[in-house]
């Protein structure tokens, strides 16, 4: 085009941070997309809220529909517009596996002497890399076995999420772990910066969810209550992104590789008697 500048090294480098973050808004929930945050090597191991991300979940009785659809059951209010919330910084046991109004969804020995609980997104790109990755040689390895009990926790980070999240909490508890997989491998189908029901139903049909159930579910204000008493307690906890666990009690706030697993879970089942955070 004549008149344009050449495009500089410098503002190349620019243009490219700047597509990295709307790649990665739809994980971090902030508006306008913000850069994640980098580790020492420059690459962000967990997906995090922003301050303008604000709660995933309305308060009873929002759940109406916008101006971006026929109907979207999260709010955008500012975090500060909550007044602040109270943080725990050491929970218990107690604290760490108090539960709400929705069943816990696990994996494993109820009574197994290792307990790691996981928080995730399902648009987190770091939750995808752990379950693909990760997962599958951890379940072998320590569920499977009857080694450590695994309990999936909901966070989601953004509107995309938290409508996904719902059709997931929807589904039969068999099915539940079937359905957040195929949410991870499928990400890149159904992410998306705004709400689009119709991808999200693609993935939650093929548990053979119906069209009716998915919209049945997405105004249900008790489920939705529920999660977002999930994500607030787990706010309260000392969660700040996703992936964050807690293995036996302890916080953990990066994507697990298996040598991290394997770090932290062989001296609990060495040690004379590893204590079980189940309840």
């Amino acid at each position: 085009m004549d008149g344009a500048a050449p495009m500089t090294a410098h503002t190349a480098s620019a243009a490219l941070l700047l597509l990295l973050g709307f790649a990665l808004s739809a994980c971090s929930g902030n508006t306008p997309p913000e850069l994640p945050a980098m580790t020492a090597a420059g690459v962000s191991s967990t997906s995090t809220e922003g301050a303008a991300a604000g709660s995933a979940f309305p308060d009873a009785g929002t759940a109406k529909a916008s101006d971006n659809g026929p109907f979207i059951p999260f709010s955008d209010a500012p975090a500060s517009a909550t007044g602040g919330r109270q943080v725990i910084e050491s929970p218990t046991v107690a604290d760490i596996m108090m539960t709400g109004t929705l069943p816990e969804m696990t994996l494993g020995r109820p009574d197994a002497p290792v307990t790691i609980v996981q928080y995730a997104s399902l648009t987190c790109p770091h939750c995808r890399a752990f379950h693909r990755e990760t997962f599958p040689e951890f379940k072998r390895t320590y569920i499977d076995t009857g080694k450590v009990r695994f309990i999936m926790r909901e966070f989601p980070i953004g509107k995309q999420s938290g409508n996904a999240t719902i059709a997931l909490r929807c589904a039969p508890p068999d099915k539940y772990f079937a359905l957040y997989g195929k949410f991870m491998e499928q990400q890149s189908a159904w992410v998306s910066q705004e709400v689009r029901l119709e991808p999200i139903f693609a993935v939650a049909k093929q548990v053979g969810m119906t069209q009716a159930q998915f919209d049945s579910c997405l105004k249900n204000q008790a489920m939705i209550d529920g999660l977002k008493w999930v994500k607030e307690r787990g706010r309260t906890l000392g969660v700040i992104g996703t992936p964050n666990f807690f293995v036996q009690g302890k916080l953990v706030k990066k994507t697990l590789t298996m040598s991290d697993v394997r770090e932290m879970v062989e001296p609990l089942l060495s040690a004379p008697r590893a204590a079980s955070i189940a309840q």
